[in-house]
């Protein structure tokens, strides 16, 4: 495990699971949110976004946590490794409604883009399942056939797992 993917449904917890993968095993992390919002919640240009991700995956060792389907092309063909947090719903969806409570007014995911109450985005957590899940299954077979792919479908399989390695 050098070059790992995290994937998931926003709200399963990607980030944190990233961060304690990559310090469990001395990788450097990045989290896709960070490349691809800028202040005030503006999105990067997608030629920067992308040109930000090839420096990454051109390197020999990394943790990236997001999804971004449509620069997954980028990513899958040199990772070793992708974890999907495959949650069901609710857990997301009271995941992300607890970290809005928590990080509300405070720039953790992006610099310059607060955390917020926003019911567009706690119905896409919602609709992932039924709107993203497959187009998502679908890219990791057929790009990501190569890497070995773990399937957490509990937050209780990812914490025994960091336990595992640990």
């Amino acid at each position: 495990m050098r070059r790992v993917m995290v994937v998931g449904c926003s709200g399963a917890g990607k980030s944190t699971f990233s961060r304690r993968l990559g310090a469990t095993l001395d990788l450097p992390v990045t989290h896709l949110d960070r490349l691809f919002w800028r202040p005030g919640w503006t999105q990067a240009p997608e030629d920067e976004f992308h040109a930000a991700q090839q420096e990454i995956v051109a390197s020999d060792a990394w943790v990236i946590d997001g999804n971004y389907g449509a620069s997954m092309h980028l990513r899958l063909p040199r990772a070793d490794t992708i974890f999907f947090l495959d949650y069901p719903r609710r857990t997301c969806l009271r995941r992300a409604v607890v970290r809005s409570l928590r990080e509300y007014g405070q720039d953790k995911q992006a610099p310059g883009c607060p955390e917020r109450f926003d019911r567009e985005f706690y119905s896409y957590v919602w609709r992932w399942p039924t709107d993203h899940r497959e187009r998502t299954v679908r890219r990791l077979t057929e790009q990501g056939a190569h890497a070995r792919r773990i399937v957490l479908a509990r937050p209780r399989e990812a914490t025994e797992f960091l336990s595992r390695i640990g």
